[in-house]
């Protein structure tokens, strides 16, 4: 058997400048001598480079920018390499406190890793990884087909074209769209727009379906249909992003994390109370506030707490604080394995009450 003083000799740490296309690695001794510096394409060959230098004594540590960092995490994962997600916002911080640099770049990145300064991310598990990516295939190919929607409505204005339809792209106002008549170029230009949105929807459709699969198998997103506004998607991407919510141990952490606490800046002995800090997670905070738009019509408690504050706040901010109400009350939901019960007889009813914005 190696001796651990010999492997942890041996043992090289790697810090990944993560880059859309391309990245930089420096690789790093235990006693902190840069031992190879490359470039790579964000890529599986580019990544296969990187590996090759690699086993399973190293570490890595890369920062969470954007969705950039996903195929290099897993493929080093698959390997049974360590892999740290550094948080870029405390990184940096550390980083320039430490070393008097506000680049945090693949050299200063190992450096952190290798005397233990790398403030982690949470990092879901593969499964959950997949239903991310899986929601937000759904949500790319729901933005896709609004732009050609509003293509489609910008065809339809320009030649003074006027309908009834409550819905244009429903079944007659598509038959509609495909029997008016326009001049040659604009109806092919309509028609290819046409069938664009009939394959988008076939594909939304084919997505629906592995995400109402996925789901009937989740304790956490039954609990999370239960309250008004979550439909199976919602619950879905709330469970996914949320993982775990152990790793919260209050309301206001989840709240917190989600960017829909309120900004909070201190003046001697005086606080004031800004707007949320969407500091956090973009698809939650989206997903709540949509949540909320319905919630507010629905349920009547919500309905009356959405009420009170647009008489004083404006819509805007009410909806976003209807979304933190409901966020709160998801944690105690996800945390005592209950659904939200009716407000006129659940006890969720008090709680919700008790919970100021």
């Amino acid at each position: 058997m190696q001796p651990e003083t010999s492997r942890k000799e041996e043992m090289k740490y790697v810090g990944v400048d993560i880059g859309k296309r391309k990245c930089r690695a420096a690789i790093m001794s235990a006693e902190g001598r840069i031992v190879k510096e490359l470039d790579f394409t964000n890529n599986s060959d580019g990544i296969a480079s990187l590996t090759l230098l690699l086993t399973m004594d190293d570490r890595v540590v890369m920062e969470s920018t954007g969705p950039y960092w996903l195929d290099l995490y897993n493929q080093l994962d698959q390997l049974h390499i360590s892999v740290v997600l550094a948080n870029p916002l405390k990184t940096k911080a550390i980083a320039s406190a430490r070393i008097k640099s506000d680049k945090v770049d693949a050299r200063i990145l190992a450096h952190l890793l290798r005397t233990d300064l790398i403030p982690e991310c949470y990092v879901p598990s593969k499964e959950m990884r997949e239903i991310r990516s899986l929601v937000r295939h759904r949500l790319s190919i729901v933005k896709l087909r609004t732009m050609v929607k509003n293509k489609v409505h910008a065809l339809i204005d320009r030649n003074g074209l006027k309908h009834e339809f409550s819905d244009l792209f429903g079944r007659a106002g598509m038959q509609w769209l495909k029997s008016v008549e326009l001049s040659g170029l604009d109806r092919l230009m309509l028609d290819n727009y046409l069938m664009h949105i009939e394959s988008l929807e076939l594909q939304i459709e084919r997505v629906d379906l592995e995400i109402t699969s996925r789901a009937s198998f989740d304790g956490d997103v039954k609990i999370l249909l239960s309250l008004k506004g979550v439909n199976v998607y919602g619950a879905l991407l709330i469970k996914s992003e949320i993982g775990s919510i152990l790793r919260f141990s209050d309301y206001k952490k989840l709240v917190s994390w989600a960017g829909l606490a309120p900004s909070l800046h201190q003046s001697g002995d005086v606080e004031f109370h800004g707007s949320i800090t969407k500091q956090g997670s973009t698809m939650l905070r989206w997903m709540m506030v949509e949540s909320a738009r319905v919630a507010s019509v629905f349920d009547s408690r919500l309905k009356a707490f959405y009420e009170r504050v647009a008489r004083r706040r404006g819509d805007q901010k009410a909806v976003v604080a209807v979304a933190n109400k409901m966020l709160k009350i998801i944690w105690f939901m996800l945390t005592r394995k209950e659904p939200y019960e009716s407000v006129d007889e659940g006890r969720y009813a008090k709680k919700l009450k008790s919970l100021n914005g």
